[in-house]
């Protein structure tokens, strides 16, 4: 068993809000370790005892046991209620420069960036959202054509790529999208477009993650069936805005996989054939062959962007649910560094249809800790499968009540490097008034 972490409260929770900001699946990395120091993005009011607008908070702590410092950019503030349009967060690895983008749901992009440095060299800089750009609506270094690609998108997310920073999002709309790479390099301090990675066909690609592990790019993802509704041409159409809108996830299918050696530029399937080459316009297609990992149906209960990890021998995790054997529940699916994919159901938790998703990690030994959120309950837990024993048996190391049903976030940096599980989520401070805090546990593995 683990024992009860340390917990850090980050801000106040925007609790009045009908839907979710803070602690979402879709944020790969809004928690992530850099040299010795952590960073986390989040929504709060900038006044403790106001409700709205909200702003975006960037914290900062030195680890292992600092005190966060929070700036707030009161520039932008964000007034839409929709669990959509949560904040992302990127750190390049090659020039320290920190970079956010924030309040997306088929809009025009929203972004900014740091100086120069400001992660490789933190205690050279106060914490202060001077050393950041204004909002921007385009990506540094994009030629004009390009640019206008940024005024559709959602799902915006960042990860290492080397020296590099890769930056992904989605265009269109639920059912009618296509997923998009771009990445920015340090050297130069631009962005270049590489393409359209993932373009759907009457349908729209969801990806769980993308991740860099020993050069290689990893990615896998569910397609959503497109559902024609009234209006849906429409340029003014917001129908598919809605929190479950007319296509929703009952029409996910499929578990798909493909990776690309070579930083994005050309992807193969599973079994090593290359099916895009992004240079040439060419994208991964719901009709690439051996893509398909699992055949589930729609209607089988399938989510979209649960989690996604990536051990260190190339071992691809993912975390889904399915009914195919008859009930609802979470699973795990491993495709094995020799290419074979397995899928094992999950014990102990409650099977799930809909409701929160968990979160996959995996630690610098190999194992992999799955974070799952109860759907009925406040409780939170936290779930071992082991290296040593194939990830064939699961075991119960830590669950406690008091986290109300939020999709948990986990450094993996921090988790790789430090031995230490840092896990953003919420916690309930009263139940009358419905206050909850945004915090940090930290569990000692």
């Amino acid at each position: 068993m683990l024992a009860d972490p340390s917990i850090t409260v980050l801000g106040p929770d925007p609790a009045h809000r009908e839907c979710i900001l803070n602690g979402n699946a879709f944020q790969q990395d809004a928690i992530q370790s850099f040299r010795g120091w952590q960073y986390a993005c989040f929504y709060a009011p900038a006044d403790t005892g106001g409700n709205e607008p909200l702003f975006v908070h960037l914290a900062r702590r030195k680890l292992p046991g600092g005190s966060w410092e929070t700036l707030v950019f009161k520039d932008y503030a964000q007034t839409t209620d929709d669990g959509h349009n949560t904040v992302q967060l990127g750190i390049c690895p090659g020039d320290g420069t920190i970079h956010l983008s924030y309040d997306h749901h088929c809009d025009r992009l929203r972004y900014r960036y740091s100086l120069v440095g400001i992660a490789e060299k933190p205690e050279d800089f106060d914490w202060n959202a001077r050393h950041f750009s204004p909002t921007v609506n385009t990506l540094p270094g994009l030629p004009k054509g390009e640019s206008d690609l940024f005024g559709y998108i959602t799902y915006p997310r960042f990860g290492p790529l080397g020296q590099n920073l890769w930056f992904s999002f989605r265009t269109g709309k639920a059912g009618l999208g296509d997923e998009h790479l771009c990445v920015y390099r340090a050297e130069t301090g631009t962005y270049s477009l590489l393409g359209t990675i993932l373009k759907g066909i009457q349908n729209s690609p969801y990806i769980h993650g993308i991740d860099y592990r020993n050069a290689r790019l990893y990615v896998t993802w569910v397609y959503r069936g497109f559902v024609s509704y009234e209006g849906w041409d429409d340029p003014l159409d917001t129908k598919h805005k809605q929190q479950r809108g007319p296509n929703a996830a009952t029409n996910n299918h499929n578990i798909c996989f493909a990776y690309s050696d070579d930083d994005g530029r050309t992807w193969r399937n599973g079994a090593g054939n290359q099916i895009a080459d992004l240079s040439k316009g060419e994208s991964i297609t719901p009709e690439s062959p051996g893509i398909v990992a699992f055949e589930i149906p729609k209607g089988s209960g399938l989510s979209n962007q649960e989690s996604q990890a990536v051990d260190h021998s190339g071992g691809v995790h993912v975390l889904n649910r399915d009914s195919l054997d008859g009930e609802q529940r979470w699973k795990h699916y491993y495709r094995s560094p020799d290419g074979k994919w397995t899928q094992r159901a999950i014990p102990l938790v409650n099977g799930v249809f809909g409701g929160k998703r968990g979160r996959l990690a995996v630690s610098k030994d190999d194992d992999l800790y799955l974070i799952l959120p109860d759907q009925q309950s406040s409780t939170l837990a936290v779930l071992k499968s082991a290296k040593d024993g194939g990830y064939s048996t699961y075991e119960l190391v830590w669950g406690k009540e008091g986290f109300p049903p939020t999709e948990p976030l986990v450094d993996a940096a921090r988790l790789d490097h430090d031995g230490v599980l840092s896990v953003f989520t919420r916690t309930t401070v009263d139940e009358t008034s419905g206050w909850k805090n945004v915090v940090v546990l930290d569990f000692g593995l």
